[in-house]
């Protein structure tokens, strides 16, 4: 099987993994290329049969323009944006469409995105909408970090916690110690109570430093059985803008993120980082096999 699976006759909804490091890696995202006859209801009940963090749903397609209308849903809800399902649905018009420039259009805004072949993939690249970086509340902070197992102690001291906006709103902590990163844990229930209580509707963003260009990544995300999130563009597009803003690169720079291990899954995100202006994330996205 190619990946694509039928729900209703007249719906295709196909299965891809963006951003995979290695065969079996990447986050799955469902994609469908032909929305238009989906009301919210049926939108939310697809994505809660194929149940990965995200399903991309295209609303309506311009063909000759390289534009199209899309929204996505997690298995419970909408949620404003989702960068991997955005690098599927690009690379599955390109096959459609051809490769090239697309536009979409998100419910935070229009995205561009540019396509093409690279090592006999399509690659595909997202440009955020204009980031924002705002203080994390000392009190949410300290109870994310309880909630975490976590104390104050455990932050790297160069990079302070925020909240980073590059589409979907994500508190950031980087840790100063890789065994505390690797170590970990949380209750779902208790982290998902206080991300709905606080608006963020992307994922919880936990981040070591391997390098000045290299970082590891843990973005918490519970929903249906889903914990962690194997791949997130849009909480790597908010890093880009949270280390920008706060010094932790001089612009323009280039940083790798590597994320997935800690759920089997092993992914990597490739961040361009301007002096100003959207967050550039790029990544490539394969079909999989329903069951994968």
């Amino acid at each position: 099987m190619t990946g694509f699976e039928h729900h209703d006759a007249d719906v295709d909804v196909q299965r891809w993994a963006a951003f995979a490091a290695v065969e079996g890696g990447g986050n799955p995202a469902g994609v469908v290329l032909d929305a238009a006859g989906l009301d919210d209801a049926g939108m939310l009940r697809i994505a809660a049969e194929v149940g990965y963090s995200e399903t991309a749903f295209v609303t309506h397609a311009d063909a000759a323009g390289r534009r199209a209308r899309i929204r996505y849903f997690s298995p419970g809800a909408e949620v404003p944006f989702c960068g991997h399902a955005t690098i599927a649905t690009a690379v599955s018009l390109a096959g459609r469409w051809g490769e090239g420039p697309l536009l979409f259009d998100t419910p935070v805004g229009p995205v561009e995105i540019a396509t093409s072949a690279t090592a006999g993939a399509v690659e595909a690249a997202f440009t955020s909408v204009e980031p924002t970086v705002e203080p994390l509340e000392p009190d949410v902070l300290a109870e994310l970090l309880g909630l975490l197992g976590l104390e104050t102690r455990d932050l790297d001291p160069a990079l302070p916690p925020r909240v980073a906006f590059a589409g979907n709103r994500h508190p950031v902590l980087v840790l100063a110690d890789r065994a505390r990163f690797d170590g970990f844990r949380f209750d779902p229930a208790a982290v998902r109570s206080l991300m709905d209580r606080e608006g963020w509707a992307g994922t919880v963003t936990v981040l070591w430093r391997q390098s000045a260009e290299r970082l590891t990544a843990r973005n918490l995300f519970p929903v249906g059985d889903i914990r962690e999130d194997p791949a997130t563009g849009s909480a790597a597009a908010s890093t880009g803008a949270y280390l920008r803003a706060t010094g932790g690169v001089e612009p323009p720079a280039t940083v790798t993120i590597d994320q997935g291990a800690h759920v089997g899954r092993p992914s990597v995100l490739t961040v361009d980082i301007p002096t100003s202006g959207g967050i550039t994330v790029r990544g490539s996205a394969a079909p999989i096999s329903v069951g994968s």
